[in-house]
């Protein structure tokens, strides 16, 4: 059967404040699975959006063939309020109650055909995925971040679409849901755009797509040969810039060449004027012409010189940007053996029902284990104070700085520096300018609102605002810090939390960045059983 296309043609994309993100994309999606990478704040997620139907391109089309079924990477209960909101279906199951009361209207009936067991459908497999206790209508707000990520790729399985659009479909999902997520991206048989850093799952990918500022770049294969790939071109575009550098110079020895010779020139016909040989007329002319001579050689020069720098500028852009080394505060040190903190018999208010004890000294790590619906976040917001435990006690000598996984997202119209200069009302601007593009946020995003950033630039944004605050922290309470974060800036973070020496408390489901950062110790959690809402 010939594959649906999905096809960008000309497409571009002018965001409100007038910036051009995305200009003449030209793509067609052919492959089984295509994963979709590039930096935070590029437009993957908009792309994304665009493929989807979701949002209108400000010239360009996309052309789509069959049924696009698309989940986001946010998926607040303001936008999705029940569980059919999640799963997509809730459009389906209102319009089938409907015609149960009499609807004849055209639009519910072509809703409904060849869905008339959605509602059977959806409750089996929430029964399968372990989540049988919600039901259709079951409200969202009070579900954990997998919980939902769970229910809108169950959606995702159950929609039958001819393509299917999935935006960060990793986060917030444990070990054993990640697994899982594996094994239906396999098996699922019809189109596949994945917008992902999860280096596993860029690994089933067919094809890569990079975006970048400068277009798409298409690489066949799989991620580990996008990353080969990837270092073969970074090579060839460092030799390059290397080469216009040393271009540069050679030329511009070769422009002091030439004007030193017609300076010489200039001050031998200076000497003839001086000399009387010649009539002043002639000496005149002469003159005239050398001041000509002159200034179009450095005309000339200025010009050559524009080009040379325009040459490297392009070829650096072509480069990756360097992992610049972060300086941390002295004050976030912790010494060896200096209580941190201390769990006396806490009882979570949600999740997991034991108590919990625990004692942490000195720069220790851990890494919080569990499902979804353990209560990871909830052990991480009780200790930041921000939720009662139903008993037990919770002693922390240290500052604390909690990260969110939804850092940003309650102020939207706070700008970085803004947030920098509330955590931190000493720090220069310069400064706070030069911890955020340590960080890699960049001259041009520095002053736009939280709401006009992606998911990673605002917590990348939420981190230097905790570690640069008036009192940084000596403990770091980090909920899925990697979630929303572009490869490069993975990496970064990687490298912060190597040079961090205070204690830390992390959840995170990817055992490679787990891994990289070094964690001492392990603290399981286990999810109650719940009844069904």
């Amino acid at each position: 059967m010939t594959q649906r296309q999905l096809r960008l043609d000309h497409l571009c994309l002018t965001l409100p404040d007038g910036r051009l993100l995305l200009d003449n994309l030209n793509h067609s999606f052919h492959t089984k699975a295509t994963g979709i990478v590039g930096a935070n704040g590029s437009g993957k997620s908009l792309l994304g959006q665009l493929l989807a139907g979701a949002r209108a391109p400000s010239s360009g089309h996309v052309r789509r063939e069959g049924h696009v079924h698309v989940v986001s990477q946010q998926l607040e209960p303001e936008r999705f309020s029940t569980v059919a909101a999640l799963a997509g279906v809730e459009h389906i199951l209102q319009a089938l109650q409907r015609i149960a009361e009499g609807s004849l209207n055209d639009h519910d009936h072509t809703l409904a055909m060849d869905q008339w067991d959605c509602a059977a459908r959806l409750r089996a497999e929430l029964d399968l995925n372990g989540l049988g206790h919600l039901a259709a209508d079951t409200p969202t707000h009070a579900l954990s971040g997998g919980e939902r990520q769970r229910i809108a790729l169950l959606g995702a399985w159950l929609s039958g679409a001819d393509w299917l659009i999935l935006d960060e479909p990793s986060n917030h999902l444990d070990r054993e849901q990640q697994q899982k997520l594996t094994q239906q991206i396999q098996r699922w048989p019809n189109g596949l755009v994945m917008i992902s850093h999860d280096r596993a799952l860029l690994e089933l990918m067919d094809e890569i797509v990079q975006l970048s500022p400068t277009g798409l770049a298409v690489y066949g294969g799989n991620y580990s040969h996008y990353v080969a790939a990837r270092e073969q071109e970074q090579q060839a575009f460092q030799a390059t810039l290397q080469g216009e550098r040393t271009q540069a110079k050679r030329e511009q020895r070769e422009m002091a060449v030439q004007m030193e010779r017609q300076q010489r020139r200039n001050a031998r016909g200076d000497r003839s004027a001086r000399d009387g040989s010649q009539t002043k007329l002639i000496t005149n002319a002469q003159k005239e012409r050398s001041e000509n001579s002159q200034g179009k050689l450095r005309l000339n020069q200025q010009l050559a010189r524009d080009q040379q720098q325009q040459r490297i500028a392009d070829a650096r852009a072509r480069c990756a940007a360097d992992i610049q080394r972060i300086m941390l505060p002295p004050e976030t040190v912790v010494p060896n053996g200096k209580l941190v903190l201390q769990l006396n018999d806490l009882i979570l208010p949600f999740g997991h029902a034991e108590p919990i004890g625990l004692t942490l000294t000195g720069p220790q790590r851990m890494a919080v284990r569990g499902a979804n619906g353990s209560g990871k976040s909830t052990l991480l917001q009780t200790i930041a104070g921000r939720l009662m435990p139903r008993a037990g006690e919770v002693i922390c000598t240290v500052q604390v700085g909690w990260l969110d996984q939804h850092a940003g997202l309650e102020h939207p119209q706070r700008t970085a520096v803004q947030w920098l200069h509330e955590s931190n009302p000493e720090l220069p601007e310069a400064e706070a300018r030069t911890r955020l593009a340590q960080l890699g946020i960049d001259a041009d995003r520095v002053q736009l609102q939280t709401a006009q950033l992606s998911g990673g630039e605002r917590l990348k944004i939420a981190l230097a605002a905790l570690l640069h605050a008036q009192r940084p922290p000596q403990l770091l309470l980090l909920d899925e810090p990697d979630n929303h974060l572009d490869l490069p800036s993975r990496l970064a973070l990687e490298q912060m939390l190597g040079q961090y020496q205070g204690a830390l408390l992390m959840v995170s489901h990817d055992d490679a960045f787990v891994d990289s950062i070094g964690i001492d110790l392990e603290l399981p959690l286990q999810a109650p059983a719940r009844p069904r809402l």
